[in-house]
């Protein structure tokens, strides 16, 4: 009997089940990259869609408002109601959902390839490495999802953006309050950016040959020292 062929749809399931041999098979297969991209922007995009038809659009300009620094609370407040409204968020915030992907992925494909460049020479091209970026990112999907289920069993709709975000380090463990220096930071650091850099490390192993230990360095550096720096700034 003839080796079942090895699809698309197995390596969007096996990036949970089993990356090392997703990664491996996505490898030569750059194409595939449209599918963990477009998926991934198209339901980042429709959660917010979501969640901007469903807020509380007063209270959320309200709550906007109130984090604003208190001497600058009042002459902030008219600028602040006259530009906000849902329609003018959901495209701004989809906009940055779209474009910021896009540059993220291509800011970590130019620093992975030449990193592999450097520490093994393995021969890999940049559209491989923006492959990479946008499987080994697929995972955020998860994140979207437990946005959508916090919205469906939330007891009420006012909840702010980053109220969404449950699976982050500030609504697991830091529990600091709008305004707090720690809120942003522990906003922006989740568990599925972990999973993204597990899957990194191994990705980077199974492309290059390089070690454990020097692939999850490699993978891992740039996000330790942005959130590195960000947390003694603050």
């Amino acid at each position: 009997m003839a080796e079942k062929t090895y699809t698309v749809f197995n390596a969007m399931v096996d990036i949970v089940a089993s990356p090392a041999k997703a990664l491996e098979e996505v490898k030569p297969n750059t194409k595939w990259l449209w599918w963990p991209l477009l998926i991934s922007l198209l339901l980042a995009c429709g959660m917010f869609v979501y969640y901007y038809s469903w807020v509380d659009f007063e209270w959320l300009v309200d709550e906007t408002i109130r984090q604003v620094p208190a001497e600058d609370r009042a002459a902030s407040e008219d600028a602040i109601r006259s530009f906000m409204n849902p329609n003018t968020q959901m495209m701004i915030t989809l906009a940055a959902v779209v474009i910021m992907s896009l540059v993220i992925y291509l800011v970590q494909s130019v620093y992975l390839h030449l990193a592999n460049k450097v520490t093994t020479g393995a021969d890999i091209g940049f559209g491989q490495w923006f492959s990479f970026s946008c499987w080994t990112a697929f995972v955020g999907i998860f994140g979207a999802l437990a946005a959508f289920i916090t919205m469906f069993v939330a007891h009420s709709n006012q909840m702010s953006p980053e109220g969404l975000q449950v699976l982050s380090m500030n609504n697991l463990l830091i529990h600091a309050s709008p305004g707090d220096p720690w809120f942003r930071w522990g906003s922006s650091l989740t568990l599925v950016n972990l999973w993204m850099l597990v899957l990194m490390s191994i990705g980077y192993k199974v492309w290059t040959g390089a070690s454990m230990v020097k692939s999850a360095i490699i993978a891992c550096l740039p996000w330790v020292l942005i959130f590195g720096i960000w947390a003694l700034m603050i």
